[in-house]
């Protein structure tokens, strides 16, 4: 899409951050400014590790997942016990923060960096997550785009439909915000078709200058017709450079938003300081 926009050498040849560089100070005093009780509800699902089992011995029918415990050291009655765990990060049910590494668009990651420059056998040089690991702080909206219920299979989710959502909960997404938005959809137990962001509606995401999307909502599976296939992760990620948060679980943030009838709140989220990968799991938070 030779007409979409892009922020490639908007904050400079070898920025990191992307879109994060829209959160200003100002951005993150109206983002603490939004912590008035101190209520705090986790964004992240809940991920259910399994052994990890192989080998000749294992049945065919042995239970896998995102998470896999290796090896559990229970102490045999010593003080500490410990485990060794495998985590496959892009995956439905681990929710994780996608590095600017993530996508790759023509050969080349952003702002333009080759990949044979920005990643190799040694892990991510360019575009890690974990360069976000000093944290994300700054006032997070919720868009509820189906209050109580779902958005139909395969829906696919224009600019109008963001903001009848901000329209309903009476606010304004400003430059620096982080964005959730909610659909009632949970891409690991719900079956395809999925409903999907469009073109139109990433870019409302850079118009209103979005630092940071989290979305049960993402990418349409299959490709919504007539549609840019991935527009999410092709456009939002790799062209407009939003760090986006896959996988979260927004079920109780929106029945909290509409308990306390506001729907913003201070926006926390920090990646281990694990570094070289292109993406990480991690455990965004409200405060209300």
């Amino acid at each position: 899409m030779t007409d979409f926009p892009d922020n490639w050498g908007r904050w400079g040849d070898t920025d990191q951050l992307g879109a994060v560089n829209l959160i200003t100070d100002e951005a993150r005093a109206r983002g603490a400014a939004e912590a008035r009780t101190g209520r705090t509800v986790s964004l992240a699902r809940v991920t259910t590790p399994f052994p990890l089992t192989g080998g000749p011995t294992a049945p065919a029918t042995a239970p896998t997942t995102a998470v896999q415990t290796m090896m559990l050291f229970t102490g045999f009655g010593a003080p500490a016990m410990a485990e060794v765990m495998t985590v496959t990060t892009h995956h439905p049910e681990v929710t994780h923060l996608d590095g600017l590494g993530h996508w790759a668009e023509n050969g080349r990651v952003y702002p333009g960096v080759d990949v044979a420059d920005s990643s190799g056998p040694t892990g991510v040089r360019h575009g890690a997550a974990d360069v976000y690991g000093g944290g994300i702080l700054t006032r997070g909206v919720l868009l509820d785009l189906a209050p109580g219920g779902r958005l139909a299979p395969a829906h696919p989710v224009t600019a109008n439909d963001l903001d009848e959502a901000a329209a309903r909960a009476g606010v304004d997404v400003l430059p620096g915000d982080a964005l959730t938005v909610r659909g009632g959809w949970d891409r690991a137990t719900d079956a395809p078709p999925y409903p999907g962001m469009t073109a139109g509606a990433v870019r409302w995401l850079h118009e209103k200058g979005v630092a940071v999307f989290a979305g049960d909502v993402g990418d349409a599976m299959p490709p919504l017709p007539g549609e840019v296939p991935g527009a999410l992760h092709r456009l939002g990620l790799g062209r407009l450079a939003i760090p986006l948060i896959d996988g979260p679980d927004l079920s109780e943030l929106a029945v909290t938003c509409a308990e306390l009838g506001r729907w913003t709140f201070q926006f926390v989220v920090a990646a281990p300081r694990i570094a070289g990968t292109t993406g990480l799991p991690v455990n965004p938070l409200a405060v209300f």
